[in-house]
């Protein structure tokens, strides 16, 4: 699995677990329950996001093939 992978697959997972823990406080303790509906939607829309980033970036760069592709400067 290439690094870009397992670093995204990280951020995945603190990111989902600090968003349903945001929902879940807002569900527990808010009056106004639809209020979590946004924390949700981030939870799930940042990620997926970040790795379609991730995913063209990638594709990009091995599509150039030229030498010092890897290098960052």
């Amino acid at each position: 699995m290439p690094l870009w992978k397992k670093l995204w697959l990280l951020f995945a997972v603190i990111w989902l677990v600090v968003s349903a823990l945001n929902a879940g406080t807002i569900l527990a303790f808010s009056e106004q329950q639809e209020k979590a509906f946004r924390p949700i939607v981030i939870g799930l829309g940042v990620p997926a996001l970040a790795y379609l980033l991730a995913w063209l970036w990638d594709r990009r760069r091995r599509r150039g093939g030229g030498e010092g592709d890897d290098q960052l400067l």
